[in-house]
């Protein structure tokens, strides 16, 4: 099976990850990126929400999401993986030019390929969940049953 490997955002399918610069709209909210939006949620009904999606780069609002000061919504290791798939599908909804890049995929395998991450990316060595490829393959599976 064919592998697309993402993360930088200019380099290759760069446009994949939660840090390319594609705000979306959600909630009635325009997010700057799906990092914005999927960090801030671990704060929901908090001013910290605000906080996070008023962040100058998707870095500063990751930054923030992984602070540990702050109260994360209890329900979040449940949550976390739908919060997720509801910001890729505003983003490949509402930038139909992202949607033609998922598509022309095809049935290839998606990975985040960074050390940073086990569990939405690859580890780096394969040995990471890569939750986020595995979305983006279902998001892409849903969009080939609607064409």
């Amino acid at each position: 099976m064919t592998q697309i490997l993402f993360y930088a955002t200019d380099k290759p399918y760069g446009e994949f990850s939660n840090f390319s610069r594609h705000s979306i709209e959600v909630g009635g909210l325009i997010w700057p990126t799906s990092e914005h939006y999927f960090q801030a949620q671990k704060f929901a009904g908090t001013p910290h929400t605000e906080e996070v999606r008023t962040q100058p780069t998707p870095m500063l609002a990751a930054q923030m999401g992984r602070r540990r000061d702050l109260p994360f919504r209890s329900d979040w290791n449940e949550v976390k993986d739908a919060v997720m798939m509801s910001g890729l599908r505003a983003k490949f909804a509402q930038h139909p030019e992202l949607r033609a890049l998922l598509m022309s995929t095809g049935n290839a395998q998606l990975v985040e390929h960074t050390t940073n991450d086990a569990y939405w990316a690859d580890g780096g060595d394969g040995s990471g969940r890569n939750r986020l490829g595995e979305l983006l393959m279902e998001l892409r599976q849903e969009l080939q049953g609607e064409g």
